[in-house]
């Protein structure tokens, strides 16, 4: 499949004229606890020529693939992609450090360091419980639940967890949130969950368990409040991010 992958990023490259900088796997392969029949989830950071950046013209900033059963597949322009990491964008730091990478280049490599820079943990934790509460609200309340949307709502709790108590962007694997931040006794619970996602179908539906949901309640509520206490943090400048998107733009004669 990586192969298949790595031909359908060059055909991309060839079909829309840019060079793609990094593609990496962002969804649950990524989280380390994928089901047999899960997709690939490919997110991709690219540049076009250098005089697609100097027209009045707007050019679309996002390439998106019509997705199927097994391939999603979409990315970002490098000049969004910067533009984000100075917000703080929670979805950039994913990708930069997700665990399996299909293609990598210099850029990635100046990118990583720099975008330490500008984690901002306020905006990492609303992104997070944001996504908690909405998938907790829409999932997790009937009596029969998918045993996946437990994970939809775990993961991001655990990610705030570990913003409150480390101040840094939270890994992509979920074993690594798992062992830091869940509680002791919910451990053993959590694991036969992980069990039945990693070997059943992504339909698969089982019982809700209300010792999972209360934990996730009481965290919700927890991490909203921690969150309200927080001090406004200072804008960053651009001087960093300009400088890396010139030494790309300028490499961009291909």
């Amino acid at each position: 499949m990586e192969t298949q992958i790595r031909e359908k990023l060059q055909e991309i490259e060839r079909q829309e004229n840019c060079r793609i900088l990094l593609a990496v796997e962002s969804g649950s392969r990524a989280w380390g606890f994928a089901s047999p029949d899960s997709d690939y989830d490919v997110r991709f950071i690219y540049i076009r020529p250098k005089e697609s950046y100097l027209k009045l013209e707007h050019i679309r900033d996002v390439i998106e693939l019509p997705i199927n059963d097994v391939l999603d597949i979409n990315g970002w322009d490098v000049q969004k992609t910067l533009r984000l990491l100075h917000k703080s964008n929670p979805t950039v730091f994913e990708w930069f450090s997700s665990p399996i990478v299909y293609k990598s280049t210099p850029f990635a490599d100046s990118f990583k360091p720099i975008m330490q820079h500008y984690f901002s943990s306020k905006s990492g934790l609303w992104h997070y419980l944001h996504m908690a509460e909405r998938n907790f609200r829409e999932y997790l309340r009937t009596d029969m639940v998918k045993a996946k949307k437990y994970f939809y709502v775990l993961r991001p709790v655990l990610a705030c967890r570990w913003i409150l108590e480390k101040g840094t962007p939270p890994p992509m694997l979920f074993s690594e949130l798992m062992e830091s931040q869940l509680p002791d006794y919910l451990t053993a619970t959590i694991q036969k969950l992980l069990d039945i996602k990693v070997n059943s179908p992504e339909v698969k539906l089982i019982p809700r368990v209300n010792e999972i949901n209360r934990y996730l309640y009481e965290s919700i509520v927890d991490i909203h409040e921690k969150i309200e206490q927080l001090p406004k943090e200072p804008r960053r400048d651009w001087t960093e991010l300009d400088k890396l998107f010139l030494s790309a733009f300028y490499e961009a004669a291909y």
